[in-house]
């Protein structure tokens, strides 16, 4: 296998391009998973991994749901060939940058991971939970995919802290409380209308409530954003300035939509532009943790000096 790599070698441009196709194939399919429980095809395939007790694919008697539902299944081996592809590309490149063959591994593994996890919603009936823990699932894809993106980018070096340590510490803290607030966000779907099925349940919560608990963990996160926005700029950190800019603007997005959906009862296609803010708000959030930092290339060793030629001493 090693011969056979060796005798294809994969550029670094090539690497970084499957790298962010990786990112785009697993937020298209968070995208589409959104839209079969949007379409109320959770149970389209009421069984998994079979779509029927006896086919693997729809049945005429399914109709369209089955077809929706089965379509993202489908996707799911688009997206874990690119996986693949990546990986394969992580190990033909040379030289091989640390921690890149990890997190290939880590995406390709996740991949199927995720897939599992949307099998149990299936058999437990579409359970919020499990809902709920199948995007975070993706998500959790998602951000390695991202890390893997950015590493094929960088030298070998050291990494080095381009902000104060306070500023680094929020910046982590943006970071959590981002992640607090997609967690947040699936307990606010498991308790609305849009359950992926007429028959499945709902997890119990109160909507109004904890709308307004996941509305309190935005305006933190606003709040810690434009912290970030205006102490970057006091330290004159040019490019995670922009980094938190772009963050807050994507924030900001995603909250108008979350307000307008909320008001308007929660028409689908609304849901469908939220999840996929949701997204971008977790890309937008680890960029500003990136920008935080930077791996410098390790000058190379200087060439020895010539050995001096012997000198012959007369007698």
């Amino acid at each position: 296998m090693h011969r056979l790599l060796d005798r294809f070698p994969v550029s670094a441009a090539l690497l970084r391009r499957l790298a962010f196709a990786s990112i785009i194939a697993n937020v298209g399919i968070v995208v589409t998973g959104g839209a079969v429980r949007l379409t109320a095809s959770g149970l389209g395939c009421p069984t998994w991994p079979r779509c029927t007790d006896g086919s693997y694919v729809p049945t005429d008697e399914m109709g369209v749901h089955g077809v929706i539902e089965f379509g993202n299944r489908t996707l799911t081996f688009a997206v874990g060939i690119i996986a693949f592809a990546t990986l394969l590309a992580a190990l033909a490149h040379r030289p091989r940058r640390r921690g890149v063959l990890p997190l290939s591994v880590a995406v390709f593994f996740g991949i199927p991971a995720q897939a599992v996890v949307g099998g149990i919603t299936v058999l437990t009936n579409l359970n919020p939970w499990v809902v709920g823990l199948h995007f975070l699932a993706s998500m959790a894809v998602i951000a390695a995919a991202y890390a893997l993106w950015r590493r094929t980018a960088e030298p070998d070096g050291p990494v080095v802290a381009v902000v104060p340590a306070p500023l680094r510490a929020l910046a982590r803290l943006t970071t959590a409380v981002g992640v607090a607030v997609l967690v947040i966000g699936t307990w606010v779907t498991g308790s609305g209308p849009h359950a992926g099925d007429q028959g499945a349940a709902r997890n119990g919560l109160d909507p109004e409530s904890i709308s307004q608990v996941h509305a309190d963990s935005v305006f933190l996160l606003l709040g810690l954003s434009v912290a970030l926005l205006f102490a970057f700029r006091a330290v004159g950190a040019a490019r995670a300035e922009r980094a938190a800019l772009w963050l807050l603007a994507v924030e900001l997005g995603q909250g108008v939509i979350g307000f307008v959906q909320y008001f308007t009862h929660l028409p689908g296609v609304l849901v469908g532009a939220h999840m996929f803010g949701s997204c971008l708000v977790l890309l937008a959030t680890l960029h500003v943790q990136w920008s935080t930092r930077e791996r410098r290339s390790v000058p190379a060793a200087p060439a020895p000096a010539p050995a001096a030629e012997p000198v012959a001493v007369g007698a």
